[in-house]
């Protein structure tokens, strides 16, 4: 699962726990990314022609060893038109018996391993949420809520890395 070198990358760091690195546009991770709420087709209906899906910046995917979870950080290395700062969950997806909440919080670790310090925020849409408590994996990690974003329909959670 992943190149040998990714996988010892991630495991190298401290961290031992479910997560293993992939590249963008690991099918695998792409197959879970369809089906987060987030993923959009083209207009024309037309698959993308490249199975990249995360974008431009800094970029740390995480599947887990069985295929059924995802995590994606990403750090933008521009200034954000939302002006918010810090390491960006844009992807989260669990479909295994793990606790979402265990997922994060080993994401975190990872992280901050390779951004230290930095705030990580992520945005969930309430409206595309079953949950009559969106974003709770997250604030049972400990994350909170800290504001919406400009037209109001999406809450902006954030974590701040502890002070040792």
């Amino acid at each position: 699962v992943g190149s040998p070198e990714r996988r010892q990358t991630i495991m190298a760091i401290g961290i031992e726990g479910h997560w293993i690195g992939v590249h963008d546009g690991d099918l695998r991770a792409l197959a879970l990314f369809k089906r987060h709420y987030s993923y959009r087709r083209r207009a024309s209906g037309q698959p993308r022609g490249s199975p990249t899906f995360v974008g431009q910046g800094q970029k740390m995917i995480l599947l887990t060893q069985e295929c059924d979870a995802l995590f994606v950080w990403q750090f933008s290395t521009v200034d954000r038109l939302d002006q918010q700062q810090g390491v960006r969950c844009s992807v989260f997806r669990n479909e295994g018996p793990l606790r979402s909440s265990d997922l994060i919080l080993e994401a975190e670790e990872l992280a901050w391993q390779r951004w230290p310090g930095q705030r990580l925020f992520t945005y969930v849409w309430p409206a595309k949420i079953k949950s009559p408590n969106p974003g709770y994996c997250f604030k049972c990690a400990n994350w909170r809520q800290c504001g919406r974003n400009q037209d109001g329909r999406l809450i902006i959670l954030e974590k701040l890395m502890p002070l040792s």
